[in-house]
């Protein structure tokens, strides 16, 4: 499923007002390159996120990642490429709260739910939660899910080289490169 050019341009609006609102200066190529990660469920506002990269070398990557009130990003993890390690990624919290799922130790009652049509599709309960200046590093082939919290959240990612288009989702309906139609 396509996501509509007006959609698109509503949603990269959306995802520069919490930008604006936690303090990250954007120069306006970058605003007007915001990617809006809809993950071809056509449901962007629940599950999917917006991403800005600033680099993407052979060696690093570093990205704002911008969640609204409750949407997350499903469950997925970063496979080896090309004999490379799987991506090796560090998220601190910018603005707002972010509810982080990893492999391990589930947590008893946690606080984000799973979209409840998806809810089969989330295998990992171990919680983490950021608040803005917290961060958490998820190493290589680490199966995770993330959710913004009640006002929503930004995150910075740092990490080794990102090869998104790669991952793997435990829900095989997901399909990770965006497509914009008009």
């Amino acid at each position: 499923m396509a996501v509509s050019r007006e959609d698109h341009a509503r949603y990269q609006a959306l995802a520069k007002s919490f930008l604006d609102r936690a303090g990250i200066v954007l120069t306006p190529s970058e605003a007007t390159h915001i990617e809006i990660a809809d993950l071809g469920l056509g449901e962007w506002e629940t599950t999917g996120l917006a991403l800005v990269t600033y680099i993407n070398t052979e060696r690093c990557c570093a990205k704002e990642l911008v969640l609204l009130p409750g949407q997350t990003c499903p469950e997925h993890l970063h496979p080896p490429v090309n004999g490379q390690p799987g991506k090796e990624e560090t998220f601190r919290c910018r603005w707002g709260t972010v509810y982080l799922y990893v492999s391990g130790e589930p947590t008893p009652n946690p606080v984000a739910k799973p979209p409840a049509h998806r809810a089969d599709t989330y295998t990992v309960w171990h919680e983490i939660i950021l608040n803005p200046g917290e961060q958490y590093t998820i190493y290589p082939e680490t199966w995770h899910w993330f959710q913004g919290g009640p006002e929503g959240a930004v995150v910075s990612e740092f990490s080794t080289r990102s090869t998104d288009e790669n991952d793997l989702f435990t829900d095989k309906r997901i399909v990770r490169a965006p497509q914009v139609v008009d």
